[in-house]
């Protein structure tokens, strides 16, 4: 039964629960982490940590996209974003840290503003897309519905294996004045690479999405606390634990719907710690997408700033440019450590092996069917 509380005469809404709500519960075996394995899979395409990159430039470039391939995860550059529009991205990046220097934090998102204004060319966005496909890791890429139709030609011909859209909210059909509504099952249907698409907030649209045809589901709107703001500005929120498991019911219902279709679910917002990502896949995601969490690495081409494509909009930005904890740490310490931080900022995929075998579960799979309980 929903959890229903009155708001008002008349008005009801649902109780919904955030990852700082919840808490994972112990069972009554434990194992050695040394035994836990966190690898997944999505169509065909294997990796040994269920980590999909935030699809934004202050963290994935060419370079790291490969990184992070080399080191389990799966790295999704931007098909709108500085890498498709300007041939020389460090000067820009170069600009941008020059400009958080100043005193007016409204002028990096101007900024931002401003260098998406250039077209995207094509050739700039094969020339970041070889990169990536020469090194041998898996290429994925990340558009918004509204431009998914006109760039995906591009990115098909440039090797992308694994196509990534995603827009604050999505829907299974995105209606516009014209006649360029993009139908998702139409558009998914006539692709020979699987989709990953979000993001989504509750069952009856992950639902709709999943019966488009769509590889993989994002749940949230990669909140990020104080660099986000989809709450102020559209009013919009996605208390995460509640979404994630409702997704994670769709996921279930759907798979019986078709006898046996398993369509992946994948978290993206209020992931910040390490027990964030554990909670996140107790819940029912198969892997996480993260942004903030990656910033601080050396290789981040941001160099200490963080945000989300949607800071660049050009009418109507919801994301801050923020600065990061510098912990003058590479990728891979992030990833698997050691950390000299007790907080949970880094050896992410440590700790959630170690999670895992605190509470004696050997996969994925098996972790999303932990107890929880819940603080108030």
């Amino acid at each position: 039964m929903r959890d229903l509380v009155e708001i008002g005469m008349g008005r009801t809404a649902r109780r919904a629960y955030d990852l700082d709500d919840v808490e994972i519960v112990p069972s009554r075996r434990t194992r050695s982490s040394a035994v836990v394995s966190t690898a997944w899979q999505i169509d065909a395409y294997r990796f040994d940590l269920p980590l999909v990159t935030h699809p934004t430039d202050a963290i994935v470039s060419p370079a790291t996209a490969v990184e992070i391939g080399r080191l389990g995860g799966l790295g999704v550059l931007n098909a709108e974003g500085l890498w498709a529009r300007h041939a020389d991205v460090e000067k820009v990046m170069r600009q941008l840290a020059d400009t958080a220097k100043g005193e007016d934090p409204a002028a990096l998102v101007r900024l931002l503003q401003d260098l998406h204004s250039a077209p995207v060319q094509p050739e700039l966005l094969a020339e970041a897309l070889r990169t990536i496909r020469e090194s041998g890791v898996t290429v994925a890429a990340r558009v918004s519905p509204q431009h998914a139709a006109e760039l995906t030609p591009h990115l098909i011909a440039a090797g992308v294996e694994i196509l990534v859209v995603q827009g604050t909210i999505i829907s299974a059909e995105h209606v516009s004045g014209d006649s360029d509504s993009l139908n998702l099952k139409e558009f998914i249907g006539g692709l020979d690479v699987p989709v990953i698409a979000g993001g989504v907030a509750d069952y009856r649209t992950a639902m709709h999405l999943m019966r488009t045809g769509a590889a993989g589901v994002i749940v949230g709107h990669g909140y990020t606390p104080g660099v986000t703001s989809t709450d102020r500005v559209l009013g919009i929120g996605v208390p995460m634990a509640t979404a994630i498991i409702d997704a994670a019911a769709a996921r279930r219902d759907y798979l019986d719907e078709t006898g046996g279709r398993y369509v992946h679910v994948l978290a993206d917002g209020g992931l910040t710690f390490s027990g964030d990502i554990a909670k996140a896949i107790a819940c029912g995601a198969d892997a996480v997408m993260l942004g903030a969490p990656l910033a601080a690495a050396a290789e981040a081409p941001g160099h200490g700033l963080y945000w989300t494509a949607a800071a660049a909009h050009p009418s109507l930005p919801r994301s801050r440019v923020a600065a990061v904890p510098d912990f003058e740490a590479d990728l891979k310490t992030l990833l698997f450590g050691p950390s000299p931080d007790a907080e949970g900022s880094v050896n992410l995929f440590g700790a959630l092996r170690r999670a895992m075998a605190k509470t004696g579960y050997s996969d994925l799979k098996e972790f999303q069917r932990v107890g929880l309980t819940v603080r108030r």
